[in-house]
């Protein structure tokens, strides 16, 4: 069974940066794809961004788009989200994601495994 853990969330000023770090374990990292989700109160989770098995394709929303990078360590399990820039309406639960299939995914429903989230909060 997939075990998917995220930290490096907190709080964070306007303009500052954060790397969220997504621990997997339970299965061969290398068979999975991986995306970032996020949800702000209130409102549904949305697509931030996503990477392949490999590393070598990346999708983003247009909010994270130039401002978020995703990446991923094989070697350690562990994918990232690098968030620089950061924006009040950055604020939210962020979520990574598992899929047992190499190629990238931007739909929830694509996503068969999550992590329990890592509250991010931009203050103005």
């Amino acid at each position: 069974q997939v075990q998917l853990v995220e930290s490096g969330g907190g709080l964070i000023q306007t303009g500052g940066s954060l790397r969220l770090s997504c621990a997997f374990s339970g299965r061969p990292f290398r068979s999975y794809a991986m995306g970032w989700f996020r949800q702000a109160p209130g409102n549904e989770r949305k697509f931030v961004a996503a990477i392949n098995w490999s590393g070598s394709k990346t999708y983003y929303a247009d909010s994270a788009e130039g401002r978020f990078t995703i990446s991923r360590d094989n070697a350690k399990n562990t994918g990232y989200l690098q968030m620089n820039s950061l924006k009040p309406e950055d604020t939210a639960v962020y979520y990574c994601a598992a899929r047992n299939m190499a190629s990238v995914a931007w739909s929830a429903v694509q996503y068969d495994s999550w992590g329990r989230g890592t509250h991010v909060t931009v203050s103005s």
